[in-house]
């Protein structure tokens, strides 16, 4: 895994964590997970753009992910370290840079791809909070 995903940054004890997760995900035991394995994950199950999120980890026209690809869309949710960037200027920008943490958050609400976020686009994703808002509460009394 080395060299390819040296601007993941991730030490050698994070990446086996993720391995220990993504293995515990792996239901099939296959070596890949699918949009199933990710819906088990109770925090993704409640979150009103779990279903977003879980889609950015397939590129498009996948049903599959590796163990490459899940460290590479979690690698954008890591803290963003400004002193990485001063190690080796001639690097690739890490995933998990601003820009690229920007980028990643717009394309969760730029659901057809056209590097826009339309007013509907905007509107599902409003509408999603806003029942999970009223349900918590419900919940609540």
């Amino acid at each position: 895994l080395g060299g390819s995903c040296a601007n993941l940054l991730l030490s050698h004890s994070q990446i086996t964590r993720l391995y220990s997760r993504f293995t515990s995900l792996d239901k099939g035991e296959n070596g890949t997970l699918s949009r199933e394995d990710f819906q088990r994950i109770p925090e993704l199950a409640i979150n009103p753009l779990g279903d977003r999120i879980i889609n950015a980890f397939f590129p498009e026209g996948e049903d599959q992910v590796n163990f490459r690809g899940f460290m590479r869309t979690l690698a954008h949710f890591r803290p963003i370290e400004d002193n990485e960037k001063s190690k080796n200027p001639t690097a690739s920008e890490p995933l998990n840079s601003r820009t690229n943490k920007l980028l990643f958050a717009f394309r969760l609400y730029d659901l057809d791809r056209d590097d826009k976020i339309s007013r509907d686009e905007l509107l599902q994703v409003l509408e999603k909070v806003d029942v999970e808002q009223k349900m918590s509460i419900r919940f609540l009394h």
